[in-house]
């Protein structure tokens, strides 16, 4: 019995021990990313603990959950010592309805007193350049690529191949087009006719959006509303932004819109600690552990690059 014991107490340490360090590491991984965050805020704004500021919200890759962003957009605009927001955005853009959120959470900010200065990474187009027009200004770099105004609906069509498998989807309906865009079949004229008529209305809401967004007449719109991409230097000529400049160009920006001096003080993005995402970006697994976001058949409208 008592050899027995001893065999069995060296794995139990070894346990506790490796469960004890995973801790650590843990612990003293999120202590330095609360702590680098600190010290980026204190080298923008001079330390941003007390008095007026201005905060910068993060809106990273696809747009298809924007419950963080809007809720962060909420607080601020609901707290006092929040003068002006910048939004970073770098997105290709996403689903139609949660960019439309985005931007209604944009200016509802704007319209609490607090302007909102849109800042554009590596790309902010589509989606990404439909929330941007919802700020006061947007400034982006030179070799930015934005634009891309316009919506996509894709599905596949797997009918010739399916026959040759022979395999037989079968379909029960109620509603002559509930199965509209079936990836079994041929889609009917009737069926494209309907599917276009969606993507142009919401193409002429991304179109008004614009519009309304930049003072622009629509039909000046429609002439570059055609899906294209620009750099940011060619948007700047089409007044499709307003400056070219980085995050920090953006910043000033928003401090001069709120009457704040030059450097303001600054609350960094809010950034989630994942123990996955550490991984993935320590151990170079970004391809490996990434699930796919979108449908891969029957997919929403999406306002994408």
């Amino acid at each position: 019995m008592s050899s027995t014991t001893t065999r069995t107490r060296p794995p139990r340490r070894v346990a506790v021990i490796g469960a004890a360090l995973v801790i650590y590491l843990g612990t003293a991984a999120l202590f330095v990313a609360v702590l680098s965050s600190m010290f980026g805020v204190a080298r923008r704004g001079g330390g941003a603990l007390f008095g007026e500021r201005v905060a910068i919200v993060e809106l990273e890759g696809l747009i298809v959950d924007v419950d963080d962003q809007v809720r962060e957009l909420r607080a601020y605009r609901d707290n006092p010592g929040i003068r002006a927001v910048v939004i970073r955005i770098n997105s290709p853009g996403g689903a139609v309805a949660p960019t439309q959120e985005l931007y209604g959470a944009i200016r509802r900010l704007r319209e609490a007193g607090k302007p909102v200065v849109a800042s554009l990474d590596a790309v902010a187009a589509s989606g990404g350049y439909y929330v941007a027009v919802a700020a006061d200004q947007i400034y982006a770099n030179p070799g930015t690529l934005t634009g891309s105004i316009g919506v996509v609906m894709q599905m596949a069509n797997l009918n010739a191949l399916m026959k040759k498998v022979g395999v037989e989807y079968v379909v029960v309906k109620a509603g002559e087009f509930k199965d509209v865009g079936n990836f079994a079949r041929p889609m009917t004229a009737e069926e494209r006719r309907i599917l276009q008529a969606l993507l142009d209305d919401v193409h002429g809401q991304f179109i008004a959006a614009v519009a309304d967004g930049r003072k622009l007449d629509r039909a000046e719109v429609r002439r570059f509303a055609d899906g294209r991409v620009f750099s940011g230097s060619q948007a700047k000529t089409l007044r499709m932004i307003d400056a070219l400049g980085g995050l920090e160009e953006a910043v000033d920006g928003a401090a001069t819109l709120a009457g704040l001096p030059k450097p303001p003080r600054v609350i960094g993005p809010r950034r989630r600690f994942s123990v996955v995402d550490l991984l993935r970006n320590q151990l170079g697994l970004a391809g490996l552990l990434a699930t796919p976001t979108l449908p891969l058949l029957r997919t929403p409208l999406y306002l994408m690059d």
